[in-house]
């Protein structure tokens, strides 16, 4: 994987498999020549001569002093490996503004997607101003999560799963309409923010036909496709509409009873459908010799748990069935992760029509930078069909 690296000058005065004498790390010392070392630092790989017994003594000979809050894989006090990778990603300050509140911390995240998944739970399913792939620059990244907002509104509570960043832009969402004499209990400009509770104060007409708001039902559905304890709406609830005529009657212009005449359901609500997950790891067989195994060892690696590696399981189950030398005929989508085209995996290595390891490392550097989870991505494919 890429271009054997420049080394230090240093360097340039060894043979590969002589001990190297004095290198300058305090006192001198005796170190040992490894076999060469893949070495990804913030994206940049290269490969070079491991030298030195921990990860921390590669790193130092190649002149990498990592930071306290940097992150290195394997550890600095781990032995250096044979023929591995290293994996640095350094730290930064970056700004976000989530849901409308603006937050700066501590990252080891490069890209907006990485960011994102850092998040954990919160940041699965949001809309950013910036695509995933895009690289963190200076300027901050607006993040709008998903949430559940609650709408009261002509007697009713309506539960609304949502990705909107304002109040305005949940009620526009749904079809739920504001009369000039209507209100609500948060300005229409705020933040929408999970739990948040919005109260639709409807405004006295003198029309004795007014349209309201038809709730929409929720309906859970058990999925073994799904970790245990995940959920995605698979149908999103959406309500409708009615015309109600009201017999008004009025002591001194005061009106003092309201009875119902007549209502007519003019737009039908949708039923929200949500998947809850009941598939566990232990129901799953994976052979430690095959690709899925390699999976389930890089996916660890990326700081994932196991409900992700269910959800890559099912995802690339559908899409080649672990095959490296799965082939769509009709389309050209080619390997494990049905990569269109399939030479995008060079970017992995040049071995990438052979190779399960390269085009699952590809696979998944997509995924974080499409949809920062293989859970979200497995969402994705299984609400329209592909990811």
């Amino acid at each position: 994987m890429g271009r054997r690296g420049a080394l230090p000058a240093a360097a340039g005065l060894v043979t590969r498999g002589v001990v190297v004498a004095a290198v300058a790390v305090g006192t001198a010392g005796v170190v040992d020549a490894h076999a060469e070392i893949t070495l990804d630092v913030d994206g940049q790989v290269r490969t070079v001569d491991g030298y030195g017994d921990t990860v921390a003594d590669v790193l130092a000979f190649h002149g990498i002093t990592p930071g306290p809050d940097d992150l290195v894989q394997p550890a600095l006090s781990a032995s250096a490996p044979d023929d591995g990778e290293v994996v640095v990603r350094t730290s930064r300050d970056v700004t976000m503004e989530i849901d409308g509140e603006t937050v700066t911390f501590p990252t080891t995240a490069h890209t907006v997607g990485e960011l994102l998944a850092a998040l954990g739970p919160r940041g699965e399913g949001a809309v950013t101003t910036a695509s995933r792939s895009d690289l963190l620059g200076r300027s901050p990244v607006r993040v709008s999560t998903l949430k559940t907002v609650h709408v009261s509104v002509d007697g009713a509570v309506l539960p609304l799963r949502t990705t909107q960043a304002t109040v305005r832009e949940v009620l526009d969402e749904v079809g739920i309409t504001l009369a000039a004499q209507d209100g609500t209990s948060v300005p229409l400009g705020a933040a929408a923010v999970d739990g948040m509770v919005v109260v639709v104060h409807r405004g006295q007409s003198a029309s004795d036909v007014v349209t309201e708001v038809v709730p929409f039902e929720t309906e859970t559905v058990e999925s073994d496709e799904l970790p245990r304890g995940r959920e995605i709406v698979q149908t999103r609830g959406v309500p409708g509409e009615r015309v109600t005529t009201y017999e008004v009657r009025t002591i001194d212009g005061t009106e003092v009873e309201r009875t119902v005449v007549e209502r007519t359901v003019t737009v039908e609500p949708v039923t929200e459908v949500v998947l809850v997950g009941t598939l566990d790891i232990a129901d799953m067989q994976v052979d430690p010799s095959s690709a899925k195994a390699v999976a389930r060892s890089l996916v660890a690696e990326r700081g994932w748990g196991d409900d992700q590696f269910i959800c890559l399981d099912q995802l690339w189950e559908k899409e080649s069935g672990w095959r490296w030398n799965a082939e769509n005929p009709s389309s050209g989508a080619y390997g494990i992760p049905q990569a269109l085209p399939g030479s995008k995996m060079q970017s992995a290595g040049s071995d990438w029509q052979t190779n399960p390891t390269t085009q699952i490392i590809w696979g998944l550097d997509y995924i974080t930078g499409r949809y920062g989870t293989p859970c979200e991505a497995w969402d994705h494919s299984m609400t329209v069909g592909w990811y």
